[in-house]
Order: C-alpha cells, then structure tokens, then sequence
C-alpha cells in the first residue's frame, strides 16, 4: 500500500513539475498564438539564475529574483526579436525560438560548464515531509517529517516494517505547483488585465482603440510565461539536477502536455500533466514484462517467443516512450485534445 501512495505522490509531483512549465508555454499560445520552441531553454536558464544567486543572497530571495530576471528576458527576447517575424506566421516564429535554445544551450554551457552544477535546496527542504510507515502489525501510520530509526525497526525478528520517507522538495513543488493554478486562473478570470489579455487576442484593434498598447501587453504575457518556466527551472534544479541538458529532458514532454491538454488549454494542461506524470512514475517503477505475464495466466509460449527481444522487454524500459504513444492516440481519436476547444 505504501508503494501505490507513494508512487502516487510521486507521479503527482512530477506531473505538478511539467504543469508547471507548460503553463507558461499554454498562457503565451493560447494568448499569442505563438508556440515557443525555447520554452524549455528559459526553464533550464531559471535553475542556473536560481543556483547563482543562491550562493549570493540565499535560496528563498533567488526563488523569487531568478523567476522575475527570466521573465525580463523573454520579454527583452519579444520585444527585439519575435516581434518583428510575428507578422509572418508560425514558421518564422519556430525557426528564431529554434535558434534561441541553441544560443541558450551554448550559453549555459560557456558560462557555467558542461557537467551538473550542485544546486542545493535550503535546509528546510532537505529532509522528508512525511513518511509513511507500513508495520505488518500495527498497519500503514503517517509521521510527519523524517521517522525516528527505532520506529522503522521490528523490535521481533518475524515483524515487517517498512519506512517510506516523501521529500520535503517535492511536497514543496506540488504546493507552488497549485498555488499557480490558482493563481493564474484569477488572473485570467477575475482581474481587469486578465480580460484585457484575453480581449487582445481576439479583439486587437478595439482594445488598442480603447487605449491599451497591445504590442506591450503581449510582451508582458510573453515575460509572463516565460517567468513560470523560470520558476518551475528553481523548483526542479533544486529538486532534480540543474545541468546543461535539463531542458532537452523536459523539452518534448511539456509539448506532448500542451496538444494533449488541448491547444491553449489551461486546465487541459493541468489535467494532461498529472496523466502523463502519474502514468510514467508507475510505469518505470513496474518491472514486468509480457513474457512473465504470459506465465503467470498459464499461456503455453513457443521457444521462439520466449527468446523474442520484444517480449522481454518491461513496462519500466518502455516506460520514456509512454507519452508519445499518448499523443500519438490523442492525435488520432480526439486531436483538439482532451479539453481544448480546437484542432491543431
């Protein structure tokens, strides 16, 4: 039982990681109408921000610098850049976003070298939020923080207990993770600059009309989206590994959220990143293959079967390929996504 929760917990939090990044691709697409291609780059610039100025003024100031100094990139990369091949269509945009994250890429690499740098999290978070404790006797309990060694040991030899620690890093990424969501949504829905961005969009000329610089109001919501990748890159460098192929890892991944979610979608993109997050964490932690399924049931296999390649392989070897087989059937049976509200 203390497998599945924590597994689930896991999985949450990896999917809350990649809401996080794919909100901001999802905020300056489904306003802009621009998919950015260096999305990803600004989440790997984000944890490198956030790792420079943690030895500087510490970690909890850099949370909130790094998000804010990446933020003013994107929009100084909008303002001098992407404004100018937005009158020519998508491709245009693709190919200079393209580019961007090679520059980021060699950048990063230049500045702060090929090999993982040690982002350290504070002290607060490096211990573990709750552990779960499983005792063949007393049952499944919840301690917070890290379990005292004498409650993870059976004072009898034929006792079983199993202590499963959650980290304090995590819980602390899906708690921002939230707090985003909902953030965003007021924003959008309940604030007078959230229906000038949404009116913007659809409506150009007659905001402009009604005094509103609607070149600087996508320049903010660029800056904007771009500010949540930095963020989501402090959260995740801290909590994973900050290293010059962070954003390649993710890059793909947050696109596959974005068309599954559904183009432009907010809450679709919620809802694909916590599938997408809880699928892959279980599947690379089951090690089973179909020929042991194939046993288990009493199916009588031929030798040539059993020395297949294929039916040796596990669902956790599979397990990196699992997304894109989601999208590939998103794309054939619902392709406007699971809650977006058009094709393509």
């Amino acid at each position: 039982m203390e497998f599945f929760i924590i597994s689930m917990l896991n999985g949450l939090s990896y999917g809350l990681l990649l809401f996080m990044l794919s909100s901001g691709l999802t905020l300056i697409f489904s306003m802009m109408g621009v998919l950015n291609f260096a999305h990803a780059s600004f989440y790997m610039i984000g944890a490198y921000f956030g790792f420079t100025l943690t030895h500087v003024i510490g970690f909890w100031p850099a949370l909130v610098i790094s998000p804010l100094l990446v933020g003013a990139c994107g929009a100084l990369f909008e303002r001098i850049s992407l404004r100018k091949v937005h009158p020519y269509g998508h491709v245009p945009e693709l190919l200079v976003t393209f580019g961007l994250s090679y520059v980021v890429l060699e950048l990063v690499q230049l500045i702060w070298g090929r090999t993982a740098v040690e982002f350290v999290p504070p002290e607060l978070l490096r211990g573990a939020a709750f552990t779960l404790i499983n005792h063949s006797a007393e049952g499944l309990r919840l301690v917070w923080g890290a379990a005292p060694a004498e409650m993870c040991s059976a004072a009898d030899a034929a006792l079983r207990v199993v202590c499963s620690p959650f980290p304090a890093t995590r819980a602390f990424m899906m708690l921002i993770a939230l707090l985003m969501l909902l953030s965003l949504w007021l924003l959008l829905t309940r604030t007078r600059i959230g229906l000038v961005i949404q009116a913007a969009l659809t409506h150009p000329d007659m905001v402009e009309s009604l005094g509103h610089n609607v070149p600087r109001v996508f320049m903010l919501v660029f800056g904007a989206g771009t500010g949540l990748a930095g963020l989501a890159g402090v959260i995740g460098g801290s909590t994973f590994v900050t290293e010059p192929a962070m954003a390649a890892t993710v890059g793909s991944v947050i696109f596959v959220v974005v068309v599954v979610g559904g183009m432009g979608s907010l809450s679709g993109a919620f809802l694909a990143s916590v599938l997408i997050g809880v699928i892959q964490t279980f599947a690379v932690a089951i090690d089973y293959s179909f020929l042991v399924l194939a046993k288990d049931m009493g199916w009588a296999l031929s030798a040539a079967t059993q020395e297949n390649t294929f039916a040796k392989l596990t669902v956790s070897q599979v397990a990196p390929i699992l997304p894109y087989l989601f999208l590939v059937l998103i794309l054939i049976f619902r392709p406007k996504g699971l809650l977006g509200t058009r094709e393509g």
